[in-house]
């Protein structure tokens, strides 16, 4: 056990305070647009720093809590830093500022001169300081307070610009994430009615004494709230509709890491406050069909960013899959592969952005000849993609070998079946990548069924589609240099987490020791005092054994 202090305890809240302060200064900085995106890139390289920061530090001295204000537990906000919180603030705040880098180079306003611009960076700010105060949350409602930011910080980055599509997409995605929220809320009073507490550590310890159909009831309820925001089936459908009408860099970030803060509190919840297994088989059930259901909607799309969308959806129940098994090989891989997943996906994304700018759609049914017209964002496909599909030695196939021996271990017959139906998945995955492939880069233009719609000719305009829009804009086929970065970089990410891969495998294991023994977490927030308490309780027990 470890109990917060000297260098840590200064640390620990700024990867919540820089982006709120920097989206401040943003605002004040509203009509000078430089000045905002030095703020906002200056702040997001210090998140980073503080994030490595605070991986190393947990990784070495364990797990360790602040408790804001010095109000001790349970009556004040506690923040805690374990790894598996600091790998999920290093991996998230390396995609957060390449994708700002990306917007940056992209020019923000995606090619409309009637977007607000000035309201991006402050608001894309203001998501950075929810994921972070997400994953360092350490109750329940404080857990709450990071998804609500999200969702407003989200709703303005989708509607973006005001077109018809993404109001419509936005109007939907907030109206499914209220009712995420509203669940959620109904869980916290569930939890304090039965606790009369909302600080995760002491709910632990009380959970205890619940009864245990109360206790799954509860457990119930949270699990419909954050398989909304994970987009874990049946709760994903709103997802493939909501997420590509927005800006690449937007959809690049929300498929990279708003379902997995979802996932991330699926996690938390299972083995801090539910551990007792009592809904395994419904999350296997849900992560197998969440693997099927996806795959085979990628399979049926003929746009590349709905097609990339449902392969989103689809992978999320590998990391389900991981948290059911409730093992810790299985918790291993299912962390090693939400890393994995934030890197590739959102990359995917970024080069989707390069395809508009470069051929000026995203519709197979337009697109070909991509491999000859521009070979380097060929290549930043082709890495990722072959990622996402698990062909070895990438990270997405030392992650999937990782849950499938994990789910094999465990030998009940759902977890075959889960290894079966990963298996399936993967390949349909590799399927599925190698046909945009085939029909986006390694075709002739002059052979899609629709390429001649995607050209700057005036016929173009016979259609009122965004790919058209897309296809009519001047800059087409100019990529700035500060979109091909940031996706090389990201794509050099994707290739560390496999060269790296036994020392990251390393951490992640610590995490799963550290998340399957819960005293770790309990004992460094209630601290001193949790440890006095169960001492006494203990020499009351024997006391009345005598």
């Amino acid at each position: 056990m470890t109990v917060s202090t000297g260098a840590i305890d200064v640390l620990t809240p700024l990867p919540v305070l820089i982006p709120l302060f920097a989206a401040a200064l943003t605002l004040v900085a509203g009509r000078r647009p430089r000045v905002q995106r030095f703020i906002t890139v200056v702040a997001l390289v210090a998140v980073v720093a503080v994030s490595g920061a605070l991986l190393y530090l947990a990784d070495r001295d364990g797990t360790s809590a602040l408790q804001v204000g010095g109000w001790d537990s349970p009556i004040g906000i506690s923040l805690v830093v374990d790894r598996l919180a600091a790998m999920m603030l290093v991996i998230s705040s390396i995609v957060l500022l390449a994708v700002m880098i990306y917007s940056i180079g992209q020019g923000i306003r995606d090619g409309s001169e009637n977007q607000p611009v000035s309201i991006f960076l402050p608001t894309y700010l203001a998501l950075t300081a929810g994921i972070c105060n997400a994953f360092l949350a350490g109750d329940l409602f404080n857990l709450f307070v990071g998804f609500e930011v999200l969702l407003a910080a989200s709703f303005v980055l989708l509607t973006l610009g005001a077109s018809a599509d993404r109001v419509r997409a936005g109007v939907s995605y907030v109206m499914v994430s209220m009712v995420s929220s509203l669940i959620f809320l109904v869980g916290i009073a569930l939890v304090y009615g039965a606790t009369r507490t909302l600080n995760l550590a002491h709910i632990a310890v009380r959970m205890d004494d619940i009864p245990s159909g109360t206790r799954t009831a509860i457990f119930a309820v949270l699990l419909v709230a954050f398989g909304i925001k994970a987009a874990v089936f049946p709760l994903s459908t709103w997802l493939p509709d909501s997420y590509p009408t927005a800006p690449a860099p937007v959809t690049a970030v929300f498929a990279g890491l708003l379902t997995k803060v979802g996932v991330y509190a699926i996690i938390r919840a299972h083995t801090l406050l539910f551990p007792d297994g009592s809904l395994d088989n419904v999350l296997m059930v849900c992560g197998l069909l969440t693997m099927l259901v996806g795959i085979f909607g990628s399979i049926a799309q003929s746009d590349i960013k709905r097609l990339l969308s449902f392969t989103l959806v689809s992978h999320i129940g590998y990391m389900v899959f991981g948290v059911a098994l409730s093992t810790q090989s299985g918790l291993s891989g299912a962390i090693y592969y939400v890393a994995h997943h934030i890197i590739v996906q959102t990359t995917l994304f970024l080069v989707v952005g390069l395809i508009e700018r470069q051929a000026g759609s995203s519709s197979l049914r337009r697109l070909g000849g991509l491999a000859a017209a521009s070979p380097v964002v060929a290549i930043l496909f082709l890495v990722p993609a072959l990622n996402l599909g698990g062909i070895p030695p990438f990270s997405g196939f030392i992650g999937k070998v990782a849950l499938l021996q994990a789910g094999s271990a465990q030998g009940s017959v759902l977890a075959w079946i889960l290894v079966a139906g990963g298996t399936v998945t993967s390949l349909l995955t590799l399927y599925v990548v190698a046909r945009v492939w085939t029909k986006a880069f390694w075709r002739a233009r002059a052979d899609a069924p629709e390429g001649d719609l995607a050209d700057n000719s005036p016929s173009a305009l016979i259609d009122d589609s965004s790919d058209i829009q897309l296809a009519d804009r001047e800059d087409v086929g100019r990529i700035p240099a500060f979109m091909l970065i940031p996706t090389a970089g990201l794509v050099i990410v994707g290739l560390a987490l496999t060269v790296f891969a036994g020392r990251i495998i390393d951490i992640s294991d610590r995490a799963a020791v550290d998340l399957r023994d819960r005293s770790v977490y309990i004992d460094a927030v209630r601290g001193a005092e949790f440890v006095g308490d169960r001492l006494t309780d203990r020499i009351a027990g024997e006391e009345a054994g005598r």
